[in-house]
């Protein structure tokens, strides 16, 4: 090997640590061990991301499958715990439906039935309720638009957060009438 003056040059020693970083001959899992200490320090994970993330660093399937196993079996590492928490964050932080939810808690590799015990845990009301207030916000950061304008904000609001289109519906013209707004709104459900 030369450098671009032509004066050669030694190739670069292997990486003893198998390119998995820390000090060489390190024991494999207790590098696996550090970085998901890293990662759920950092904020929670679920056991896919860690996962995922360990097997692109390279750690052999057994190193994964048994720091994992480890993590879960000391509570670490609880998908159902980490469901129930980011249902009730997102739903009550950003209003998302229960439809969202579960497509959020699905790219994080939560289980089906995981995602669905979680989903359920919010009722009808609630999700009711949180849609309302964002018709609500929607419809009072636009009062100088025309009503068509105005409409179509509020149920794109609602519809990027994962609403059914027959309640948007519903809480849009129920917000318009109490601001005293006659609207012809139909449910699309109907």
């Amino acid at each position: 090997m030369s450098d671009a003056g032509g004066v050669p040059q030694e190739a670069p020693e292997p990486d003893p640590s198998g390119g998995q970083g820390g000090p060489p001959g390190e024991d494999p899992e207790a590098k696996a061990r550090g970085l998901c200490l890293r990662m759920l320090t950092h904020s929670p994970r679920t056991r896919a991301q860690l996962e995922r993330a360990l097997l692109r660093r390279g750690f052999e399937e057994e190193v994964v499958a048994s720091v994992l196993g480890t993590f879960s079996e000391a509570g670490l590492i609880d998908d159902r715990l980490f469901a129930e928490a980011w249902v009730s964050s997102r739903h009550h932080g950003r209003r998302l439906a229960r439809k969202a939810l579960a497509r959020e808690l699905r790219t994080r590799g939560i289980e089906e039935e995981t995602v669905r015990e979680a989903v359920d845990e919010l009722s009808d009301e609630d999700e009711e309720g949180a849609a309302r207030d964002l018709a609500r916000r929607s419809l009072r950061g636009s009062r100088t638009k025309d009503e068509q304008t105005r409409v179509r904000r509020a149920l794109s609001v609602l519809a990027r957060r994962g609403y059914s289109a027959g309640l948007s519906y519903r809480v849009v013209r129920e917000g318009l009438e109490a601001e005293g707004v006659d609207v012809e709104l139909h449910d699309p459900d109907l």
